[in-house]
């Protein structure tokens, strides 16, 4: 999953699917961009969010501290929780595999209540099951009580 929601929001998204591949992450497939409501934290700027499909040889772990290097390369601070951000990268799902350590939970613990992660899952894998639950992306989709806004734009990243 990406989002960005600081500066020039597309160039960002762009710039991580470009950083990715340098770090052996090949991007794949991408949904949509969708513009999404702040939650949480809701006095920031919207949110320019997509997920994209990547293909790896890493495991989870090294994967995820090349997802933090990217993100720490496009300028991210974690100075406020849930707060404004230049980028921000999420393991969703990673095939099968279920994992809870205190550095990396897969699949993402709270991406079933998030309408904009969601959604552009919904659009790039619609039958990929849950490995938790066994839903798939669009059944997911379909259940979410999440009523914030999410605005599909007609373009993606690849």
């Amino acid at each position: 999953g990406l989002g960005s929601n600081v500066g020039d929001r597309e160039a960002q998204l762009r710039f991580a699917v470009t950083a990715l591949k340098e770090r052996d992450v090949l991007p794949w497939k991408s949904a949509s961009l969708y513009w999404t409501q702040p939650r949480d934290v809701e006095d920031q700027p919207w949110f320019l969010n997509t997920a994209i499909e990547v293909r790896t040889l890493l495991e989870p772990s090294t994967l995820m501290e090349a997802c933090l290097d990217v993100e720490k390369q496009a300028g991210r601070t974690r100075d406020v929780p849930k707060g404004p951000r230049s980028l921000d990268i999420d393991i969703l799902i990673y095939q099968d595999r279920i994992l809870d350590t205190p550095d990396l939970s897969i699949p993402h613990p709270r991406f079933r209540e998030r309408r904009f992660v969601l959604a552009p899952l919904a659009e790039l894998a619609p039958d990929l099951a849950d490995p938790v639950s066994g839903l798939t992306m669009t059944q997911l989709l379909d259940l979410c009580v999440d009523e914030s806004v999410v605005q599909r734009e007609n373009k993606g990243l690849l």
